[in-house]
């Protein structure tokens, strides 16, 4: 057998048990960040969540299969492992690139409604102070 298909099989295989590792991960431990990023509405950030991993799975394994190709014949064991080297490097650097992609989008989202919450006052107004009642007012002259 051809070592070039040997290399593709090997980095088909790492490739996708690697996405699919990272992905559950990310689902598993962003459930958590979605609920507050999301003030607490837990249905929302499990379909938020799901919509992600659905996109992350679609970029990576996207990926992935255009950059199987490899234009240079893989001669001997050498060549086998620099070859994958190479290409899961890559790989990995676009699933971490991608990961802190939507770390930094969550997070801006998380910071907007944290500076939303912050504006609200905790306490709704009680009563109106007209401009003359209030302890700043100058007393009144008596008569």
């Amino acid at each position: 057998m051809d070592l070039t298909v040997v290399a593709y099989v090997i980095y088909l295989l790492i490739s996708v048990a690697l996405t699919i590792w990272v992905a559950r991960t990310l689902s598993h431990n962003g459930k958590v960040f979605l609920a507050d990023v999301l003030h607490g509405n837990e249905k929302l950030a499990d379909a938020v969540n799901h919509l992600l991993v659905v996109g992350f799975y679609l970029v990576n394994l996207g990926f992935v299969t255009l950059y199987l190709r490899n234009n240079d014949r893989v001669a001997d064991a050498r060549g086998l492992f620099e070859a994958l080297s190479v290409k899961l490097g890559v790989v990995l650097l676009v699933l971490g690139v991608l990961h802190l992609g939507n770390v930094y989008v969550l997070n801006k989202i998380r910071r907007r409604g944290l500076m939303e919450r912050e504006q609200t006052p905790p306490v709704p107004p009680q009563d109106w102070t007209g401009p003359g009642n209030g302890p700043w007012a100058a007393p009144a002259a008596e008569a």
